[in-house]
Parts: C-alpha cells; sequence; structure tokens
C-alpha cells in the first residue's frame, strides 16, 4: 500500500507538473528559417519574373498543395509541382501574361527535424499593387495545441519507468524483494511510451495540414507514414512491442542473459529514434549530433530511471545490510550516468547553440540555461548522498536517502517540461537568422487609365539630387505597350513652382528613363503623358513625396 501511494504521488507530481509547463497553446515553433528568397522581400522589380526561389537554414520538403504564388489579380499564377535542390525551394511560374503589381508568395513545408514552417511574402513588378494581396496571419496558435508538449512529456516520463526497474532488477535486486510492482511500472512507462508516440504522430499531422486535431482526416495521419518522422514513429513504435515482450521476463529474473542483452539492444535502438525525429538530425553535424543526443537520453535515463525505481521500491522496507550492498553498487552506475549526460549535452548544446550569444540572446539558450541550472541542484543533492555512502552511513538513514531521493524526483519532473519545451523550441543556433528585404528608397506607383497602365518610380525621391525616374507602359492584359512620345512634368503648387517639363529618353519601346532634380522637398505633382499611336493619348497625374 505504501509503494502504491508513492507511486500515485510522484506521478501526480509529474503531471501536475506537465500541466503547468504546458500553459497555453503558443504557435507551432518552425525550426528551419528562410535565409534567402530571390525575389527579396518587398522587392520591387521592373519586369514579372519566372521563377520564385526560397533558401531554408536546412533541408526540407514540400507539404503537397501548401505552396503558391498568387498574381496581383489574386489568381494562383504557379506551375507544376515546386522543386527542392538541397536547401532551395524553386517556385516556376506561368511563362505568359505574368501581370504587373504586387505577388504574394506563400508556403507551408517541413523541415528536417519534422518541424513545419511555413510563411508568405511578397514583392512587385513594375510597381506594388494599389491593394495589395495581404499576407497571411502568422498561426497565433499551434494548430496541434498542448499535444505535442504534452506528447513529449508523456514519452521521457515513460522512458524513466520503462528503465529504471529492469536496470536494477537485471543487476541489484534483492532476492526476496517482490517485483510485481516493478514489472507493472515498467509496463506502464511503456505504455506512455507509446501513447506519446501516437500522440506526436497526430500532432505531427496537425502540424504539417495546419488544421487543429478535431478536423484531421484519416488521409491526414496516414500521409505521416510517409514522412521520415513517420517512419521513426513506426520504428519506435514496434520496438515498444517487442521491449513488451520481453521485460516482464528480466524484471521477474526469470529470463536468461541472452533475453536481458536483446531487451538492452532494444531499449538503446528506442532510445536512438528521439535524436533522429528532432533537432540532431538537422544540426551542422547530423551523425555527432544523433550519437551525443542518445548518450544523453542513456545518462538521464539511467540515472533518473533508477533513483525512480530505487526510491519507490528499495529503499523503503529494505535491510540495513542489503542496502549497505545496493546503495553503492547504485551509487557507481549513478555516477557513471551523470558523467555520460554531463558530457552529452555539453556537446549537443555547443552544436546546438552554435555560438556564445546565443546563450543568451535565444529562447533556446535561456531554456537550456533554466535546465543546466536545474540540473546543477540536483548534482549538489545527489552528491551529498554520495558523500554519505561513501562514509557507508546511508544504509542506516534509509529515510534521509528517501526525502533526498524524492527532491532530486521532483527536481527532474520540472527538468522534464522543460526538455519538452526544449524539443518544440527553434535552436539557437538560427536565433537570428532571416532572410534580408529589400531596402529601397524612392517612391514607386502604378496608376490605370483606360488606354494603359503606368508603372513608374523616382529614386531616391530626395531635394537637391539628382533622381531618376523609369516609367513602363502596359496594356490591361500585362503587355508590353510601345510608347510613341513621352511628356513628362513636375509642379509643386504649394511653393509655387510651375510645372517644368522634364526630358524623357526611350531606353525600350515600352520604357522611358529621365534624370530630375527636385530643388526643395515637398509634395510634388508629376504628369505623365504616353502617345501610343497618332490618335490614342493618356494622362496621369499623382502626387510624389519628395524629402
Amino acid at each position: 500500500m505504501a509503494t502504491r501511494t508513492r507511486v500515485a504521488a510522484l506521478l501526480g507530481l509529474m503531471l501536475a507538473t506537465l500541466c503547468a509547463a504546458l500553459g497555453p497553446a503558443g504557435p507551432a515553433a518552425a525550426h528551419a528559417v528562410v535565409v534567402a528568397t530571390t525575389p527579396q522581400r518587398d522587392e520591387v522589380l521592373g519586369y514579372a519574373p519566372r521563377e520564385v526561389l526560397v533558401t531554408f537554414s536546412e533541408t526540407i520538403a514540400v507539404v503537397p498543395g501548401r505552396v503558391q504564388v498568387l498574381a496581383p489579380d489574386g489568381k494562383r499564377i504557379n506551375v507544376g509541382e515546386p522543386e527542392v535542390r538541397d536547401r532551395t525551394l524553386r517556385i516556376a511560374l506561368r511563362p505568359a501574361d505574368r501581370p504587373l503589381g504586387t505577388y504574394l508568395v506563400s508556403y507551408r513545408v517541413v523541415s528536417a527535424d519534422s518541424h513545419p514552417v511555413a510563411g508568405s511574402f511578397t514583392f512587385a513588378a513594375g510597381a506594388p499593387s494599389a491593394t495589395p494581396l495581404a499576407l497571411a496571419e502568422p498561426e497565433s496558435e499551434s494548430p496541434a495545441g498542448t499535444l505535442m508538449p504534452a506528447a513529449k512529456y508523456t514519452g521521457y516520463l515513460g522512458l524513466l519507468l520503462a528503465v529504471g526497474p529492469p536496470l536494477l532488477a537485471a543487476t541489484m535486486w534483492p532476492r526476496r524483494r517482490s517485483r510485481r510492482g516493478a514489472t507493472v511500472t515498467a509496463l506502464l512507462g511503456l505504455g506512455l511510451v507509446a501513447a506519446g508516440t501516437l500522440g506526436t504522430w497526430v500532432g505531427q499531422a496537425a502540424q504539417v495540414v495546419g488544421a487543429p486535431v478535431g478536423q484531421l482526416s484519416p488521409a491526414d495521419l496516414r500521409a505521416v507514414a510517409d514522412s521520415d518522422v513517420g517512419v521513426v514513429l513506426a520504428v519506435r513504435l514496434t520496438l515498444v512491442g517487442l521491449a513488451a515482450a520481453l521485460l516482464p521476463g528480466v524484471v521477474r529474473g526469470t529470463a536468461g542473459r541472452t533475453r536481458a542483452g536483446a531487451l538492452a539492444v532494444v531499449g538503446l535502438a528506442g532510445m536512438v529514434t528521439w535524436p533522429l525525429a528532432g533537432h540532431p538530425v538537422a544540426s551542422p553535424l547530423p551523425p555527432v549530433s544523433i550519437v551525443l543526443s542518445t548518450l544523453h537520453i542513456v545518462g538521464v535515463t539511467v540515472w533518473l530511471g533508477g533513483l525512480l525505481a530505487l526510491s519507490l521500491f528499495l529503499l523503503r522496507g529494505s535491510h540495513e545490510r542489503v542496502l549497505a550492498r545496493i546503495l553503492p553498487a547504485w551509487s557507481r552506475v549513478a555516477t557513471l550516468a551523470v558523467a555520460w549526460l554531463l558530457a552529452a549535452g555539453l556537446g549537443q548544446a555547443a552544436i546546438e547553440l552554435g555560438r556564445p550569444s546565443a546563450l543568451l540572446g535565444s529562447i533556446y539558450g535561456q531554456l537550456l540555461c533554466a535546465k543546466a541550472g536545474l540540473l546543477a541542484g540536483i548534482l549538489v543533492v545527489a552528491a551529498g548522498q554520495r558523500r554519505l555512502i561513501r562514509r557507508q552511513a546511508a544504509a542506516g538513514q534509509p529515510r534521509r536517502i528517501a526525502r533526498a531521493a524524492g527532491l532530486e524526483l521532483a527536481a527532474t519532473a520540472v527538468a522534464l517540461a522543460l526538455t519538452a519545451m526544449l524539443v518544440q523550441t527553434p535552436p539557437g543556433r538560427t536565433a537570428g537568422t532571416t532572410a534580408d528585404g529589400a531596402t529601397r528608397e524612392g517612391v514607386a506607383q502604378s496608376l490605370t487609365t483606360d488606354l494603359f497602365t503606368l508603372q513608374f518610380d523616382v529614386y531616391p525621391a530626395a531635394a537637391g539630387t539628382a533622381n531618376s525616374l523609369h516609367a513602363y507602359v502596359y496594356t490591361p492584359q500585362a503587355k508590353e505597350l510601345p510608347v510613341a512620345e513621352w511628356t513628362i512634368t513636375a509642379a509643386l503648387p504649394a511653393a509655387g513652382i510651375e510645372p517644368v517639363t522634364v526630358e524623357v529618353e526611350a531606353l525600350e519601346p515600352h520604357h522611358g528613363s529621365a534624370e530630375i532634380h527636385f530643388p526643395v522637398a515637398g509634395d510634388w505633382t508629376l504628369r505623365v503623358t504616353a502617345r501610343t499611336s497618332e490618335i490614342d493619348r493618356s494622362t496621369v497625374t499623382t502626387t510624389v513625396t519628395i524629402r
């Protein structure tokens, strides 16, 4: 009964910590970031491009049907399937009838570490549209809600419960001590790992399609199986099934060394699936990151999983002579596990942070600092227990050891919550890495008459210096329209400056260029007349702010 009470208390504490850590659902964390686009965000081109390129910080996969380019008239203008080469997404545009104005590029892809990336940007051909297409609003919360962090937390908790009892049962369990509770706890741990994996599967589907969990279709869930992360999750579920078949005999002590070794291999293979579905596969050194992350997980589960089993089943009710044999053996195992997790954790942190400034300058680094501080506190408590064990005084103070172990486990519950948040947070190496937008001084406008559309720009739109003016004329169908004669005047009525005629040079049949001087700042009135034939002529008037 006492054991059941302790199990319930510890699980209740961990579940409470989980609920506190989740809080309101935040936006889905995208771990790949856009580092460059062609055309640049907000760039104004003198022509309509034939393709759009989006380059990410890591390799990506396209979500079918979720990449598009909308023309100024709101119609979809991309053709064929988008191509991915290395880290660059190529979107081909319709070869003809590409109108002038503002274009909207929208994309949803999946990064190498399985996290979805969604975004949009605009650029303009000729000049921005008078009423440009609206950018997609960023997701205010993750489509999966709190499912993903909850699933991660559940999986980590399941690992601790599944690893601890078999480890102690195979190495230091007293012969006369009942193993029933340990067997049930280990199987419960495997069940939590399976539940966490299934939750991750559903959450992945929700994040990829950008829809709440309740709106997912069976096809959305099946689509996860075709992705890299789906394969990893399926392998993990298979390994959980194998472990469930091997585990009872190992914990009860009825299995031989071969079966115990098989369980260890299955367990190690299962732990590798966590880095294969997370940050390490997208790091600058994937093989190194995967090895370090696996060692870190092994160290944590051996240390804290073993401590959990020790606290629940062996510390209370065991004879002093039995504890005198168990505790030194456990101390040696825990010391080795802590050394593994510290060394591997430091190496992995260096890779994921990328630079020292990211330690405090990124959310990932701040969470890492919080986790490191918590771990330091746990190690201080553990060091005190180790001193007692070395002085051979621990066996006579089981209550003190149990209280210290309970404190360690309480801190562990918080550490697991921080870990669940870390794996959902973009690594520090990507902090501040975003695509540059076009920095363009000057004025660009699009004006329409019954005869033509005029696109023009004035650069740098500054007084007291030479400004370049470029004007382009197109038919309402966005075809180039040759101009037989240009007439451009500039006036500043507020200052009493009458219209001044500007000399125009025809660089192309539809393209006129001029150098214009504005002696003072103000809202200048530009009047552009284009004669396209002997009888067809049209004039547009607009105001340009000169600074």
